[in-house]
């Protein structure tokens, strides 16, 4: 079959690229938020109902999303997904030119089209690295692209910061619509199955086959409907539930510190708008870092002899204590020590996220676009709940401590469920 290709790598690269547009067209909205509002004259009500309208979307369309992958198999819906979103994005420059109602009314409406459009996103990277890794290898390939959340803060973040100083805020949708729908023509052309792929040999796609991976997954699709019944049947399984609690509870770390951090820094810690901008930007880089250097040591423990379980569970349960090293910012004054702590929290964090790895070495072979779905729609839940909890904690009690207490003991339940409800992790059958 001659020397082994690794194309599979190449797969993965893409789909960080991908990602990481994905997470900077959910970023436009915050960035642009505030030069929106005033050309709008927008309160923070009516923003907020805006800031919203991703969210409900992106979790109510997971399911449905999970079955168009399943049917129609990843690529072609993925290229569809990257293709909408990436207009809707575009579309959004637009709603200034509309009068004050009807500008809010289309804003709402073009985040929620966004929201509903890249619901297949996440579950689609976890189908596709399914198929083209062997299980010796998902963990690393899922931190990679799950590390672009962390890449796309600290790339796009100062582009669309300048884009909107120097061309105004329609700019920034521009631009990267543009780049979405650009990124359609990479995709089609790199993105491929395993046993069709022109750049992949047979040698590599028997190693991947050999190692566990699906490579003929899109080979058999479903044509029937979407079956609720079989949603049912995922959640009758203790080792899935765990996983999902689990997510949700990894996720509210995540949307602790993509909403709330910056305000905790310029609120309690007194940092101005200025330094919080930059500050922020710590934790991310360290997720980064530590999202990537947790896929590797757990395949590298697999690659040992360790079983799944243990390879898997080590990074999530060590990530998860020191993600909870952020409760201590409650008990130090200086600033620094805040910084140190919060970007040790985030490194803990990345080195925990391999909910996606996990997700990829349980989901049945035939309906791995729907657990995906659903494993993401269980820990997007957390995007309308933190949010929301963390403002009435704030709120009732004057400060931030308790809301830290919350976001760190969602971490002690993660912990919880990997080690004491998730058991042997396996591959889940469904006759």
């Amino acid at each position: 079959m001659g020397e082994r290709t690794n194309v599979r790598w190449v797969v993965v690269a893409v789909l960080f690229l991908v990602t990481a547009i994905n997470y900077a067209d959910r970023a436009t909205i915050s960035l642009a938020g505030p030069a929106i509002a005033r050309q709008l004259r927008l309160d923070a009500v009516a923003m907020g109902y805006v800031f919203s309208a991703f969210g409900w979307a992106y979790v109510l369309a997971q399911l449905p999303g999970g079955w168009l992958l399943d049917r129609y198999g990843s690529k072609r819906v993925y290229a569809a997904s990257l293709t909408l979103w990436s207009t809707f994005t575009l579309l959004t420059a637009g709603v200034g030119a509309l009068a004050s109602l009807g500008a809010v009314v289309a804003l709402f409406a073009l985040r929620f089209l966004v929201g509903a459009a890249e619901a297949p996103s996440f579950p689609a990277n976890s189908r596709i690295v399914a198929a083209w890794f062997p299980a010796s290898e998902r963990g690393t390939a899922s931190a990679i692209f799950n590390s672009a959340q962390y890449a796309a803060t600290v790339v796009f973040a100062p582009l669309m910061g300048w884009l909107i100083a120097s061309f105004g805020w329609p700019s920034v949708f521009v631009v990267m619509g543009a780049l979405g729908l650009s990124f359609v023509l990479v995709w089609k052309a790199l993105i491929h199955d395993p046993k069709t792929h022109p750049l992949a040999n047979a040698a590599e796609v028997a190693y991947i086959e050999a190692g566990g991976g699906l490579v003929s997954m899109d080979q058999a699709r479903r044509d029937d409907g979407p079956d609720l019944r079989y949603v049912g049947r995922l959640l009758r399984s203790r080792m899935l539930v765990g996983v999902y609690v689990a997510q949700y509870c990894i996720n509210t770390l995540t949307y602790f510190f993509i909403t709330w951090f910056p305000v905790y820094l310029v609120r309690e810690r007194h940092m101005t708008i200025l330094k919080a901008g930059f500050v922020a930007a710590i934790p991310a880089v360290c997720g980064f870092v530590g999202g990537v250097l947790g896929g590797v040591f757990s395949d590298a423990l697999l690659k040992r002899g360790h079983s799944l379980s243990v390879a898997r569970k080590t990074p999530i349960v060590a990530g998860m204590l020191l993600s909870m090293t952020m409760v201590a910012c409650n008990y130090v004054s200086s600033q620094s020590a805040v910084i140190f702590l919060m970007a040790l929290a985030f490194f803990g964090k990345g080195v925990g996220a391999l909910g996606w790895a996990v997700n990829a070495d349980t989901a049945p072979r035939q309906f791995a676009g729907l657990s995906g779905a659903l494993f993401n729609t269980c820990g997007n839940l957390s995007g309308i709940t933190t949010p929301i909890a963390i403002g009435y904690i704030v709120q009732g009690t004057g400060s931030f401590a308790w809301a830290l207490v919350y976001v760190g003991a969602h971490a002690l339940v993660a912990i919880v469920c990997y080690l004491g409800v998730v058991g042997r992790i396996h591959r889940v059958t469904l006759a």
